[in-house]
């Protein structure tokens, strides 16, 4: 299946400049939605790990699925002020900004192997904040998996240059 053709092209949102790449229209689509849950889960399957994180609130709709199917404790990385427990913060920036996310103190235990999934990965502050939340709690990154990579912007590389083990679905470019 081409997953690209599930996948519309929004110009200059959220501001001028940035080419947002939706998948509303893929998870709509009761068939494409299935066959990028199978995709993430026969990725998933090959790596160890232990918990699975997703990062708010797009790779929710992803990580569930592993969660459920493999039998995995899910991890939630959520926006600022979202949590209600002791939490561990990272700020970072963003291509149209700035922004937090937390992970509860208790969620990860030392050493423990954590999946990390997203929709889509760009210049790659939000997927390092996520790889950093895990490693302040104790735990290590087993891999991040994307169903959108955005091949001419750095966040892969950036990744895949301190070490992180990548997979994506699909790629686009960001402009």
């Amino acid at each position: 299946m081409d997953l690209k053709k599930h996948i519309r092209s929004i110009p200059d949102y959220p501001k001028k400049g940035i080419l947002f790449r939706d998948i509303t229209t893929l998870i709509k689509n009761a068939e494409a939605f299935k066959y990028t849950n199978n995709k993430i889960i026969e990725i998933s399957k090959k790596i160890e790990f232990d918990k699975v994180a997703a990062i708010e609130s797009r790779g929710f709709i992803f990580a569930s699925t592993v969660s459920h199917v493999l039998g995995k404790p899910f991890i939630l990385l959520r926006k600022k002020d979202k949590l209600p427990a002791d939490t561990y913060s990272i700020d970072f920036e963003l291509e149209y900004g700035k922004a937090t996310i937390e992970v509860h103190k208790d969620s990860i235990s030392k050493n423990e192997k954590v999946l990390i999934i997203d929709d889509l990965i760009a210049t790659g502050g939000t997927a390092e904040a996520a790889a950093k939340l895990v490693e302040l709690s104790g735990g290590k990154v087993a891999s991040f998996i994307f169903v959108i990579n955005l091949f001419d912007l750095p966040g892969n590389k950036l990744l895949q240059k301190k070490g992180y083990e990548t997979h994506n679905l699909v790629e686009f470019p960001g402009h």
